[in-house]
C-alpha cells in the first residue's frame, strides 16, 4: 500500500511536523498511472523514487509523499480525498512553484490567504484535489479568544509571483514535506468524534461545515467537510482516490499510544505498522 523505506528525516522547521503526530505518504489509487506520475513530476515537481508494476512513489529528499496505485474501480461514495496538502518550506518556494505553474500552464482552482498561511489549489487529472501552501511562523498566527484563527481570504497571486525566482524550475526545494490531509465525510460530528474523541487529536478550528484536527499545536493535520459529501455512505475497498493515508509518530511513546486507540477502534498492527479506518473507510496507516 504505501512505501515505508528509503525515507529521510523530517524537516524541524516546518510547523506541520513539529507534533506528536504528523501526515506522511498519501496513497492514491488511479486509472492512469502513466498519467498520473507525469503529472506529479511534472506540473507538482516531485521526484519518481521508485517505479514497479502498478504503483509509482513520488517524493522529496527520499521521503515517500505521494503513492499511486493502479486499478481504480469507479466511486460509490462522495466520501474520500478533498484534498492533499503539500508544505513548501518558505513563501519564496511557493512563489517559485507558482511561477512554474504559470509558465507550464497549469490549471489552479484557488488562492487564499488562511492567515496562518497561504494556499494555492488545482487538482490532478483524475480531479484529486491538490493544496500547495507555505505556513507563517507559529508566533504570526493570530488568535481569537485564545483559539487560532483562521479564514479564507484572497491571495495577492501578482505579489507572490514577484518574489519568484528567475531560471529553470528544478523541482519542489529539499524540505518539502505532506504538511495536511483534508477529507470529504459524511458528517463532521462523527468525523469529531473519531478524530478527537477516539484518536486523541485536537479540535483546533471548526469552519461551516468543516472540521480542523492537529497534533502538537498546528492549525490542522486533518481536515473533514461535508461541503460535497453530506450524508455520505461508507467508501468501497478500491475505489479511485484516496487508498490511504499515512500517520508518523514522533517517536516509540506516541506510537504505542496512538497504536492502542487504533485497536480500540477495530485496527490491526504488524509490530511496525498499524492500520484503522474512519467511519467512511478513509484508511489511516500508523508508523514511526
Amino acid at each position: 500500500m504505501l512505501a515505508v523505506s528509503d525515507r529521510g528525516t523530517s524537516p524541524a522547521q516546518l510547523e506541520a511536523h513539529n507534533a506528536p503526530y504528523h501526515i506522511g505518504a498519501v496513497s492514491l489509487r488511479v486509472r492512469d498511472l502513466a498519467g498520473l506520475t507525469a503529472f506529479y513530476r511534472d506540473a507538482i515537481g516531485l521526484k519518481i523514487l521508485s517505479q514497479g508494476p502498478g504503483k509509482a512513489v513520488l517524493g522529496i529528499d527520499g521521503e515517500p509523499l505521494v503513492v499511486l496505485e493502479a486499478g481504480a474501480q469507479p466511486p460509490s461514495s462522495k466520501a474520500g480525498l478533498f484534498h492533499v496538502a503539500i508544505l513548501l518550506p518558505s513563501r519564496g518556494d511557493l512563489a517559485n512553484w507558482l511561477a512554474h505553474a504559470a509558465k507550464g500552464g497549469v490549471r489552479l482552482e484557488g488562492a487564499s490567504d488562511h492567515l496562518v498561511s497561504e494556499a494555492i489549489y488545482l487538482s490532478d487529472p483524475e480531479g484529486n484535489g491538490i493544496e500547495v501552501y507555505r505556513d507563517r511562523s507559529r508566533p504570526e498566527w493570530p488568535r481569537r479568544d485564545g483559539a487560532i484563527a483562521m479564514a479564507t481570504e484572497r491571495l495577492d497571486l501578482d505579489a507572490l509571483i514577484s518574489e519568484a525566482k528567475g531560471g529553470p524550475y528544478l523541482g519542489m526545494p529539499s524540505g518539502t514535506r505532506m504538511g495536511h490531509i483534508h477529507l470529504r465525510v459524511g458528517d463532521t460530528a462523527q468525523a469529531e468524534a473519531f478524530y478527537r474523541d477516539a484518536l486523541g487529536f485536537d479540535l483546533m478550528v471548526h469552519y461551516p461545515g468543516a472540521s480542523f484536527l492537529a497534533s502538537g499545536g498546528y492549525h490542522h493535520h486533518i481536515g473533514a467537510n461535508v461541503w460535497q459529501s453530506r450524508g455520505a455512505p461508507v467508501r468501497k475497498d478500491g475505489e479511485a482516490g484516496l487508498a490511504a493515508f499515512e500517520l508518523v509518530a514522533r517517536d516509540d511513546e506516541a506510537f504505542a499510544a496512538m497504536r492502542g486507540r487504533f485497536l480500540a477502534v477495530g485496527g490491526s498492527d504488524d509490530g511496525d505498522t498499524a492500520i484503522a479506518a474512519d467511519p467512511w473507510n478513509n484508511r489511516l496507516v500508523l508508523r514511526r
